[in-house]
């Protein structure tokens, strides 16, 4: 039986539409974040869940008043969902075909005519249990120690899911602790039951807590999202796991029990934001609980298998007093951006991929006052802020209909009627710059952002290719001159070749002369050599340029010591 299949929707208004789904969970409702959105008040907010695999589909109803019917007959629990057989939901009607059949679906007026349900839509007795069979040691070809371990894992792993429908379980929102409760009971009574057959040296404990960790958890990637050393977590495929410890890449001896592990883990992580991952849609950005960012790319664009990319964030954020430490940027530096937050400069942080510019943001969003009304605006939530007073806001991608997109940009224009005293965006990198640069420059000052971008100059550049990209046919000197009035100072940070992250300039935006805008770096970091073990050396320096504000910041009562700015004071 095919793995991609069609689902046919008629909606009430009499219109059609037929999309290519592929096997996995999909939530029904009317609820935003229902993978199949069905706007309409006789449908639940979460009305059913629709299952499909490989050998059929399976539907079930989650309790509602209005019901789910196949052919006319009430769903009652778990039933099966053959094809070419039509599910009322509301007033939609709805039908699986098999890949390259696409049939008409009979309009609702038809249901009292149609037949009864064939036998296959009947509830199917459940399984009856059985001790998972290990497989015993091949004679001829000894198997590797960790191959022999996930081949045990996989047993026990189908044995699992044939016992406890997992899936089905977490997309019909049953309480978190009540679904671990129910797997880890169920995986002991499992290990129990084979535990004298296992090959010496292998812990039943472990290997429960194996399993449990890809059934409900996030599988291998638990022990390495614990290790505090390790600050990035690439998945290439099942098998290849590599991780960046101290700034330095390594493969690690830990893998998932197959591809199709790694996918469910995948799910796991994005259906819980309102995220799916498919055919149609099948790469992602998400982010886990504790804020680290997550991408996920699957087959048929990564010829790898599925790749997992996590970008771990510290279980306490970095403070200032931690980026000193690390050598990231000096006690002048930070004093400096303090009183550049304080006095409500708007201020982009650039870099490159990985050079921390949300750690940083992060930091200087510290800075804010407890006072002002905060609203974050981002892609996957990621910042995390002490303040009281804060209103975060994420984008939405489309659902399965390619509708319901809420973008960067839609977010913005929304965040300047929230009467926000700042605004800070987790990366400018599209149309809603120009919306950006227009609200700091009518009155929402003291606003923060990020920037792909490899120098401080480059950030302008950045900054007009993104205008133009809101499709404003505006020309490139108004553009300029948003920017030179709108952006009042950048930060620039590195990731250098030793892994080690540097903010290599702060540089203060003058303004216009002519058609260029003018800029001075107030301090910078000079790379000196490279030590024998690959470290980076080197010293921040202030380069003898006086910010033009020096004076608006002692009118405001705030102090700041004139010799900061001496390039005799250099920090090696």
């Amino acid at each position: 039986m095919a793995d991609r299949h069609q689902l046919e929707i008629r909606r009430p208004n009499g219109e059609t539409k037929t999309f290519d789904i592929e096997a996995g969970i999909y939530t029904i409702g009317r609820d935003d974040d229902c993978r199949l959105h069905l706007p309409h008040a006789d449908v639940e907010p979460r009305h059913a869940i629709l299952t499909v695999g490989p050998d059929g589909a399976w539907i079930e109803d989650l309790d509602t008043d209005s019901g789910t019917s196949i052919n006319g007959l009430r769903v009652d629990g778990h039933m099966a969902l053959p094809y070419e057989t039509v599910l009322l939901i509301g007033p939609f009607v709805l039908a699986l075909h098999q890949s390259g059949a696409r049939p008409v679906v009979p309009a609702p007026t038809a249901l009292s005519a149609v037949t009864p349900p064939p036998a296959a839509a009947v509830p199917q007795p459940e399984p009856q249990p059985q001790p998972a069979p290990v497989p015993p040691p091949a004679e001829t070809q000894e198997p590797t120690r960790a191959a022999r371990e996930r081949a045990i894992r996989q047993q026990i792993h189908s044995e699992l899911l044939k016992r406890l429908d997992i899936k089905r379980l977490a997309a019909s929102h049953i309480k978190e602790g009540e679904l671990q409760e129910r797997a880890l009971a169920t995986i002991g009574t499992i290990v129990h039951d084979v535990a004298s057959r296992l090959p010496p040296g292998i812990d039943p404990e472990v290997l429960t807590r194996q399993v449990y960790n890809e059934a409900v958890g996030l599988g291998p990637l638990v022990e390495l999202l614990e290790d505090e050393d390790i600050t990035e977590i690439m998945v290439n495929g099942h098998d290849q796991v590599y991780v960046e410890r101290k700034g330095r890449l390594e493969l690690s001896e830990l893998a998932f029990m197959d591809n199709t592990s790694v996918m469910a883990i995948i799910e796991r992580i994005v259906s819980p934001l309102g995220r799916r991952v498919d055919e149609s849609q099948p790469y992602v950005d998400a982010r886990l609980p504790d804020g680290s960012r997550v991408n996920a790319i699957i087959p048929p664009l990564s010829l790898s298998g599925p790749c997992l990319t996590i970008r771990k964030f510290a279980k306490i954020p970095f403070t200032e007093h931690d980026l000193i430490r690390f050598n990231t940027l000096t006690p002048e530096i930070v004093a400096f951006i303090e009183i550049c937050v304080m006095l409500r400069k708007n201020i982009v942080i650039s870099g490159g991929t990985g050079s921390g510019k949300t750690s940083l943001l992060n930091v200087l969003s510290s800075f804010l006052p407890e006072s002002d009304r905060i609203v974050t605006i981002e892609d996957a939530a990621e910042l995390r802020l002490k303040q009281q007073h804060i209103v975060r806001l994420e984008a939405r991608p489309p659902n399965i209909e390619g509708r319901g997109q809420i973008s960067i940009r839609d977010l913005v224009r929304n965040a300047l009627r929230m009467r926000p005293d700042r605004v800070v965006i987790g990366e400018c990198r599209g149309g809603e710059a120009l919306d950006m640069l227009q609200a700091m420059n009518t009155g929402h000052d003291g606003s923060l952002t990020t920037v792909h971008a490899n120098a401080p100059r480059d950030v302008i550049s950045r900054l007009e290719t993104m205008v133009l990209m809101s499709g404003m046919d505006l020309p490139v000197r108004a553009i300029r001159e948003q920017i030179a009035s709108a952006i009042d100072l950048v930060v620039h940070e590195s990731r250098m070749s030793d892994g080690s992250r540097k903010v290599t300039q702060v540089t203060e935006v003058i303004g216009l002369e002519g058609d260029q805008v003018v800029m001075q770096d107030i301090f910078e970091y000079v790379q000196t050599s490279v030590g024998e073990d690959g470290r980076i050396e080197g010293f921040f320096r202030p380069t003898g340029s006086v910010p033009t504000f020096i004076d608006v910041i002692e009118s405001r009562g705030l102090s700041i010591d004139r010799a900061m700015f001496d390039p005799q004071r250099a920090s090696v």
